[in-house]
C-alpha cells in the first residue's frame, strides 16, 4: 500500500498558493508527496498580450501550436519555477520538472482540442527516485503524445494519470469551490461514477468541473485510494481534505460506505 499523495493545484498568483505551498511542505516531511499545477488563467493572460483568443471544448483548452508555445513557456518556465523557489524558501526540497523530462508522462491526443493529450502511462522510476531521496517533484502538465509531439494537458488529468502511476493512496484536487454540487445545489460529500455520469448529463456538472471529476475517477486505481475535490483557499485546506470527511468531494467514496451529503456550505 502506498502512502503517496498527489497534490493539484492551480497556476494562479504565487501569493494565492503561499498557505497551501505551506502545506506541502509540512505534509512532506512525514509522506511522499507529488505536487502538479496547472496555469490556465495565466496562459490566457499572456495569450490575450499576444492577442489570441482562448476557446474551450468541455473545459479544455483549444491548443494550436502557437498556443502550444505559450502554454509550455508559462507552464515550464514562469509557473513552476514560481512555485519551486517558493517551496524551497519554506525549507521543502522541491524540484521542478515536466511531464516531458525524462519521458515522465505518456500521452494520447484527444480529439477536437488540437494538441491536447490524456495521460495515458507514467514512467515512475524518475518520481520514485526523487521521493526516495526526501525530494517532492512539481510537475508541470505536459506530455508527449504517440507521435512524439508535445502536447498541453489538462492539470487535474495530469494529477489524476501521476496518482494512479504511482498507486497513490489520496488525490487531492484544488479549487476555487468547496467541491462538487448536486441538483439541490448542496455540496456532495461523496459522488460515485454512475451519479457523476448523471450529473454530467443532465448539466450539472459543466465546465472545468467536467475534466476534475473525471479525473478523480480515473484516478482511483486500487482499493482504498481516494480522490478528493476541495477549496484550496479555505484555512488548512490540504490538511483536512487529507483527514477530514466532511471536507469538500470526495469521489468514488460511496462505493466505500461514506455518506451521501454534506451540507450547504
Amino acid at each position: 500500500m502506498s502512502d503517496i499523495v498527489v497534490v493539484k493545484i492551480g497556476g494562479t498568483t504565487l501569493a494565492e498558493q503561499q498557505q497551501v505551498l505551506g502545506e506541502v511542505a509540512q505534509v512532506a516531511r512525514t509522506r511522499p508527496i507529488v505536487l502538479v499545477h496547472g496555469g490556465g488563467k495565466r496562459i490566457s493572460e499572456w495569450l490575450e498580450r499576444l492577442g489570441v483568443q482562448s476557446r474551450f471544448v468541455n473545459g479544455l483548452r483549444v491548443t494550436d501550436p502557437a498556443a502550444l508555445e505559450v502554454a509550455a513557456a508559462v507552464l515550464r518556465g514562469v509557473v513552476n519555477s514560481e512555485l519551486v523557489a517558493a517551496l524551497r524558501d519554506a525549507g521543502c526540497d522541491a524540484v521542478g520538472l515536466s511531464g516531458v523530462d525524462g519521458g515522465l508522462l505518456i500521452g494520447h491526443r484527444l480529439p477536437d482540442v488540437g494538441l491536447v493529450a490524456t495521460v495515458t502511462g507514467v514512467r515512475r522510476d524518475l518520481l520514485d527516485q526523487l521521493m526516495v531521496g526526501g525530494q517532492v517533484p512539481v510537475v508541470a502538465p505536459l506530455a508527449r503524445d504517440e507521435d512524439g509531439i508535445v502536447c498541453n494537458v489538462n492539470a487535474d488529468d495530469a494529477a489524476a494519470g501521476l496518482a494512479a502511476g504511482l498507486g497513490a493512496r489520496q488525490l487531492v484536487l484544488m479549487t476555487d469551490v468547496d467541491g462538487v454540487r448536486g441538483t439541490d445545489g448542496h455540496r456532495l460529500a461523496t459522488i460515485d461514477p454512475a451519479e457523476a455520469d448523471a450529473l454530467i448529463a443532465a448539466g450539472i456538472i459543466r465546465g472545468g468541473m467536467v475534466p476534475k471529476v473525471r479525473a478523480a475517477l480515473s484516478a482511483l486505481s486500487w482499493d482504498g485510494a481516494e480522490a478528493i475535490i476541495a477549496d484550496g483557499s479555505a484555512p488548512d485546506a490540504l490538511v483536512r481534505a487529507l483527514t477530514d470527511p466532511g471536507f469538500g468531494t470526495r469521489v468514488g467514496a460511496t462505493a466505500h460506505g461514506a455518506t451521501a451529503h454534506g451540507g450547504a456550505a
